[in-house]
């Protein structure tokens, strides 16, 4: 298994689907993005710059764009609960994959325009 294959394993089977949700929603929208294990969560870059993070927790999935990806989406994400730079999606609830996959091409362009 990959790193972020392990990763997953070590969460309840409830969080792991949603888990894989999410790493599968990030690959479709950015399937140039590279995969890896980074400050403990799985991580994507695209062009070697920070794309996106998400995380496993008792109760929530934690989803980090970085400060533009939130705050770009800012209307939006305000039913659910941040932190600086992070966003939490509750695990009894379905995540809401199409504004993920828009934050996610959203950062994409960003990376892209820095080229």
């Amino acid at each position: 298994m990959n790193p972020i294959d392990n990763y997953i394993a070590t969460f309840p089977a409830t969080t792991q689907k949603l888990l894989q949700q999410m790493r599968e929603t990030i690959l479709n929208a950015a399937p140039n993005a590279q995969e890896s294990i980074s400050y403990g969560m799985p991580a994507y870059k695209l062009n070697g710059k920070p794309l996106v993070y998400f995380a496993g927790y008792k109760n929530h999935i934690g989803f980090y764009a970085t400060p533009t990806g939130h705050k770009a989406f800012e209307a939006e994400l305000s039913n659910y609960k941040q932190g600086k730079g992070s966003v939490q999606f509750p695990v009894t609830e379905p995540l809401p994959v199409d504004l993920i996959k828009r934050i996610v091409v959203f950062r994409a362009k960003e990376n892209n325009l820095r080229l």
